[in-house]
């Protein structure tokens, strides 16, 4: 993953630990997984306050960054925030819900990260691939994503000319 997905995650992880997140985990996701995004960031908060305070330290400083959300999801409700950066989401979940959707045991998959393996040069991945495979394959992933929301737009279209 590029360098700069990297450091938006590891923005996204100091901004969890800023508003005191717990049990903060960073999942790098596998590539042959059916994973939508490349990394995972999951904390819990003690109570819904804390959760959205949590959710808004994370979009402002991304924000401040040029990275805006994607799209928030569970925001008013505060049990289960989700921050949809399309090559990383950020899960700030209360410790009932965190426990009961376990997303740590559902992509087992994963490789976890530290902070300190973000601000590294993937070497996991240098390991694997070549250089020129992981630049073919990133904008290969991005360009799939991007048209499933014109698809939609596409399919509005179509609608109406019927």
């Amino acid at each position: 993953m590029s360098a700069q997905i990297r450091t938006q995650v590891a923005s996204a992880v100091k901004a969890c630990e800023e508003k005191k997140g717990e049990d903060i985990s960073i999942l790098e996701m596998d590539k042959n997984s059916s994973a939508f995004t490349d990394y995972f960031v999951i904390c819990s908060g003690k109570n819904p306050r804390q959760i959205q305070a949590i959710a808004d330290e994370v979009e402002l400083r991304l924000k401040r960054e040029g990275v805006p959300a994607n799209q928030v999801e569970g925001y008013n409700q505060a049990d289960w925030v989700l921050l949809d950066y399309v090559d990383f989401v950020v899960h700030i979940f209360s410790e009932a819900a965190r426990k009961f959707y376990d997303l740590e045991r559902l992509w087992k998959s994963a490789h976890k990260l530290s902070v300190g393996d973000l601000r590294k040069p993937s070497a996991r991945k240098a390991g694997k691939d070549s250089g020129s495979t992981r630049t073919a394959k990133a904008p290969a992933r991005k360009s799939a994503r991007k048209p499933a929301t014109r698809a939609g737009s596409t399919g509005r279209r179509h609608k109406s000319s019927k």
